[in-house]
């Protein structure tokens, strides 16, 4: 019997497994580095947007998000304080296009589309009250140590908390006036200081319905804030004390879910600011901590509210 060479498979020790070369430091790793566990088809294609930026970052936009904070002092605390308000701007917007997407539907009187929207801008409301934590905890010391950097800058002058306000019905001329420099963002405030709030389209969807909404409120001037209307408030009871499975009912409480979340960033704002600075004069010049309060009173959709007294 002839014995196998010393060339023969059979007789071959097994290679030892040797680890794929590590990345010289400052340059990127290797597709073949990854852990064994993370290997395909397990892990993410490594290799996608190696040779550019990745998709990711085509649609985030992340490295634009991440340096946008030009600090203007050494204190830490102005980075949370300017990440925490840039966050809140996003959520300005998001809350804002979900409004006009419900006042879209309600003017062809679509409700269910309508209502959609609106019980999306309730979860962000939520996130956009939650940002407050951090700046809520800041100490007065803490504030003061950046508060300079701020100038005259104040929350007040937010072109998109202006539409914000503007879709509740919360409507001034006025606030127009601080954004005259911006002719983008003037223009885009005064075509919706004009057009009809989200409250408008709802009372006019409770007309088209045969709920009996006063003519003189339907044809009111959309620039003009809202004023509470006893008749309105007559008709939101009878809908209140109605059938409890209704669309309108359900559009009702969903409403009245969006103020109350309104009325609590407005009372998160109020107590933020006077945990970091008391009743000190606000850095926009208003009276600070007392401007606060008096608008922390007023209540959004405010038949919504009082109609509860008579159902």
């Amino acid at each position: 019997m002839s014995q196998p060479s010393p060339a023969d498979p059979a007789d071959r020790a097994p290679a030892p497994h040797t680890a794929p070369p590590e990345a010289a430091p400052g340059e990127p790793a290797s597709p073949d580095a990854a852990p064994h566990d993370e290997q395909p088809p397990f892990g993410p294609d490594l290799g996608i947007g190696a040779d550019s930026t990745t998709p990711y970052e085509d649609y985030v936009r992340a490295s634009v998000l991440t340096h946008l904070q030009q600090l203007q002092s050494d204190d830490p605390g102005e980075m949370v304080f300017l990440v925490t308000t840039q966050v809140m701007e996003l959520w300005f917007t998001v809350i804002v296009h979900e409004w006009h997407t419900a006042c879209e539907a309600l003017r062809r009187d679509d409700l269910p589309a309508a209502m959609d929207a609106l019980r999306r801008s309730t979860w962000e409301l939520e996130a956009l009250n939650a940002a407050w934590r951090p700046l809520a905890r800041l100490t007065p010391a803490q504030f003061n140590a950046f508060r300079g950097a701020l100038g005259e800058g104040s929350g007040f002058q937010s072109a998109m908390y202006r539409r914000l306000e503007f879709l509740l019905g919360e409507k001034s001329a006025s606030m127009l006036v601080p954004h005259r420099g911006a002719p983008e963002d003037h223009a885009a405030l005064e075509k919706a200081l004009h057009e009809p709030s989200l409250y408008d389209e709802v009372l006019r969807l409770l007309a088209r319905r045969g709920h009996p909404v006063p003519e003189a409120v339907l044809r009111r001037d959309p620039a003009a804030r809202h004023e509470p209307d006893p008749d309105v408030e007559e008709v939101w009871a009878g809908v209140l004390a109605g059938p409890q499975d209704s669309e309108l009912v359900r559009l009702a409480e969903l409403l009245t879910d969006v103020a109350e979340l309104v009325w609590r960033w407005r009372n998160d704002h109020l107590v933020a600011t006077r945990r970091a600075m008391g009743s000190k004069v606000g850095t926009g010049g208003s009276a600070g901590v007392a401007w606060l309060e008096k608008r922390a009173r007023k209540n959004v959709f405010p038949e919504l509210w009082t109609a509860r007294s008579h159902v």
